[in-house]
């Protein structure tokens, strides 16, 4: 392929020539497949997009030509505005439209009957799309897909359901091309091989990394305190930064500790610096308000956490500051590629951990940045819930052939090894509920109109179906707006949350202090109130797990015992333990055991996530209560767990043998909450419980109450009920993380060091200062928290200082 003459004209009023990857793009533009994976700001979007822009530069397509799906909704209307200006001034007739949640209802259902030549979405509304019986007339001329920050996608349920609605897209337009695009893949060749068409190939395109960024911890004023996430102690030196660059983006974790420092920094903010606020959690109006003066660069930061991670071309940020450790090393590169998002160009992070230990963490990121290395999930084959959601997706568009279904998922990468029978059993579930749900009306979704041809018992059923469509579980939440029946939207808290609120009690969202008025129609009414100190609203958003690459190296770092790249607070720290203890190295487990208030303590060094830890506590505990050995409880960070009981535990390996521990897992899980989660969870997706009905929406009590009744029916009556496996695999893969205890029992085997303290060790002692370990709250709680660690390194040895 080679530039029409206006695109050639837009490269040169603007001095630009085509990188060596995108020439590479246009030349196997034919290709099936291709991945490109190239560095944040080297135009890889663009290179995804030149095929097509020359392909209907003439304006002889009529229709939807090429689909780009991207994670977030801020990336699609970042792409749209960007893809408007090289369309716009070469004169092509190209119409670039965006679909996603907040498409208003008329505009979607008027691009199934009139697509435009580009459609931006993302999966849920894809699947959507796919679901009507005009698809074919929607999808019949489509030529490309374009998949962008596929790495983001392939880690989670989402990308399973894109990657089956690309097997359907595929037979709708059997020509469909298929581009990734991506900054940062751990493993190229399964990436590919997630993105293919099953079993064709797919080329690797690598385009030159650039220059290494310009990364470093923030030197702050303050030492970091022994335990906590949310970074405060360090705004005065973030403001400093803040003044010197031109934009900031400072990301957070999870978007509670995104509120808080918004909230202090705000406070802080003595020369009334422009800042602003972005989360997932936000209206739709108060994102787009930011996303807006990003574009105009009419504000010097902005507090965000993943719903700025990926893609978006914010071009004046030159500064990036993340507030606790990144977790994943690929989440800290995607992070700090938003600065000077440009080709070749170096971009510049500083990282600010959020506590003592997150020090050790930040350099075992920043080394692993600097050797270009990545971290990886454990990807496992595709889960059934979203295959039964396809299934019933698929029957609402129309009648389907099973064994046409069947070859289509199987040229799904994560479906490639799905057996006959385990899709029928998928099919049989989303006919009739299986074995023990049969006789209820309300499970019976697909008739069997021919042998082997299965449709949509009742036509009507499509919309409920439509309307639970997704792979999205999050926390039940309540749309909050200013009181009044035209009060402006603010965003969603959860439900649990506002269940506990009373009259005038404030809380914060998008960084602003508001008093709770009450519930109107599901909507939680609120009025200003910027002068009280708030509660602080619980939402959606989840803390990652250290990745097992990172842990490696914390572990390395640690072991090695050279720390003289820490500061000198973290430094005496490191070495007081070794003097006292040992450090804990990778292939072995290091056990501490210590008295200390009238209570004996364990501590077990797992390092394999905070899930993963609290999972090798129940195991532990229980082993513990089996010998009489009476524990009391337990916390856990990502890189221990501190349990403590009444009696002393002289040796803990029996209770660590791997040989029974899947058994014991599941004898107590059985009777235990944590299934009954993951059951609701994946009935959720799989369509068995409805969350979304015409005019309301059920309660999360209310799914909660029909989850939990059909688990305990389905235990019951039909203990191998597809839910019910399916229930179990995501119990052991998600909420207790079992794949890390394995892998740790695994790796250590009896390399087990046991050591008697006769009282708290160095890095033991800030778990004690962990959440539900010291029972402090009020105004005071900075203070006496401050107070509890001041005592707790007095015991270790170590100046609290």
């Amino acid at each position: 392929m080679s530039l029409p003459l206006p695109l050639v004209r837009f490269f040169a009023s603007r001095n630009w020539s085509l990188h060596p990857h995108q020439v590479e793009m246009l030349a196997r533009a034919d290709a099936p497949s291709l991945l490109l994976i190239a560095p944040t700001g080297g135009g890889k979007t663009l290179a995804g997009f030149l095929p097509t822009l020359i392909e209907l530069a003439d304006g002889t397509h009529e229709g939807l030509h090429t689909l780009y799906v991207s994670p977030l909704k801020a990336l699609a209307n970042d792409i749209k505005r960007n893809l408007r200006t090289p369309i716009e001034e070469a004169g092509f007739p190209i119409r670039v439209e965006d679909r996603t949640g907040d498409t208003p209802q008329t505009q979607r259902k008027r691009q199934r009957a009139d697509p435009p030549h580009i459609l931006l979405t993302t999966p849920e509304s894809l699947a959507l799309m796919i679901s009507y019986p005009d698809a074919g007339r929607t999808f019949k001329g489509l030529k490309r897909i374009i998949v962008d920050e596929i790495h983001a996608l392939a880690d989670s349920k989402r990308g399973d359901q894109l990657m089956l609605c690309l097997s359907r897209l595929q037979t709708l337009a059997p020509g469909l091309r298929r581009i990734g695009l991506s900054a940062t893949v751990d493993d190229p060749a399964v990436i590919a091989h997630y993105l293919a068409r099953h079993p064709d190939p797919c080329p690797i395109l690598h385009a030159d990394p650039g220059p290494p960024p310009d990364i470093a911890i923030l030197p702050t004023t303050d030492a970091p305190p022994w335990a906590g996430a949310g970074g405060r102690y360090a705004i005065p030196d973030v403001l400093a930064e803040v003044r010197k660059h031109n934009t900031t983006l400072i990301f957070h974790n999870t978007r509670a500790q995104a509120e808080i420092f918004f909230h202090n920094l705000w406070l802080a903010n003595d020369d009334d610096l422009p800042i602003g606020i972005h989360h997932g959690a936000l209206s739709k109006e108060a994102r787009i308000r930011v996303e807006q003066a990003m574009v105009e660069g009419t504000l010097k930061a902005i507090v965000a956490t993943g719903s700025l991670d990926l893609g978006i071309d914010w071009g004046d940020v030159d500064l990036v500051i993340q507030i606790g450790a990144p977790k994943k090393v690929k989440n800290l590169v995607q992070r700090i590629g938003r600065a000077n998002h440009r080709y070749n160009s170096p971009s510049k992070a500083r990282l600010v951990p959020a506590n003592r230990f997150e020090v050790v963490e930040c350099i075992a990121a920043l080394d692993a940045v600097r050797d270009r290395t990545l971290d990886g999930d454990l990807r496992l084959d595709g889960p059934l819930d979203v295959l039964s959601q396809h299934i019933a997706c698929v029957a609402c568009a129309g009648d389907f052939s099973e064994d046409a279904l069947y070859t289509e998922v199987r040229s799904v990468g994560p479906y490639s090894t799905l057996t006959r029978a385990t899709f029928d059993d998928c099919v049989n579930f989303v006919a009739t509920g299986g074995y023990a749900l049969r006789a209820y009306d309300r499970y019976q979704r697909l008739k069997e109109r021919e042998p082997g041809v299965w449709g949509l018992r009742d036509p009507r059923a499509a919309r409920q179906i439509r309307m639970n469509l997704g792979t999205i579980i999050d926390t039940d939440t309540l749309k909050v707006r200013y009181r009044g029946r035209g009060g402006a939207p603010l965003g969603e808290i959860e439900e649990g949350f506002a269940a506990t609120l009373s009259k005038n009690d404030t809380f914060l969202m998008g960084g602003q202090v508001v008093r709770f008025e009450g519930l109107r129609e599901l909507i939680v009414e609120v009025s200003p109130n910027p002068n009280r100190e708030p509660r602080i609203a619980t939402f959606m958003g989840y803390k990652w797990s250290t990745s097992v690459h990172l842990a490696d190296r914390i572990q390395r770092i640690l072991h090695s015992g050279d720390f003289s790249a820490f500061p000198d607070h973290t430094r005496e720290w490191l070495d007081l333990q070794i003097a006292r203890s040992q450090m804990p190295q990778p292939g072995r487990l290091l056990v501490e055991t210590f008295p200390r208030d009238g209570r004996h303590h364990i501590c077990l060094y797992g390092f394999c996530g905070r899930n993963a830890n609290q999972t090798l506590a129940l195991l532990v505990t229980k082993g513990m209560e089996e010998a009489g050995l009476e524990p009391l409880g337990f916390v856990a960070t990502d890189y221990a767990v501190l349990i403590w009981g009444l009696k002393p535990v002289p040796d803990v390996a029996p209770f660590l043998h791997n040989d029974g521990v899947h058994a014991a897992l599941e004898s107590w899980l059985k009777g235990n909450a944590v299934m009954k989660r993951a059951f609701r969870n994946a009935a959720i997706i799989a369509g068995l419980i409805d969350r979304n009905f015409p005019g309301k929406r059920s309660s999360g009590r209310q799914a909660t109450f029909s989850s939990d009744i059909l688990y305990d029916t389905l235990h019951r009556y039909d203990p191998d009920h597809l839910m019910l496996r399916i229930t179990e695999e995501e119990a052991m893969r998600g909420h207790i993380d079992f794949g890390r205890v394995e892998l740790l029992l695994e790796t250590v085997g009896d390399r087990i060091d046991q050591i008697a303290l006769d009282r708290v060790s160095p890095l033991a002692a800030p778990l004690f200062l962990e959440m539900g370990k010291v029972p402090i709250k009020g105004r005071a709680e900075s203070r006496l928290i401050q107070e509890e660690a001041a005592r707790l390194m007095s015991d270790a040895g170590l100046s609290p200082d």
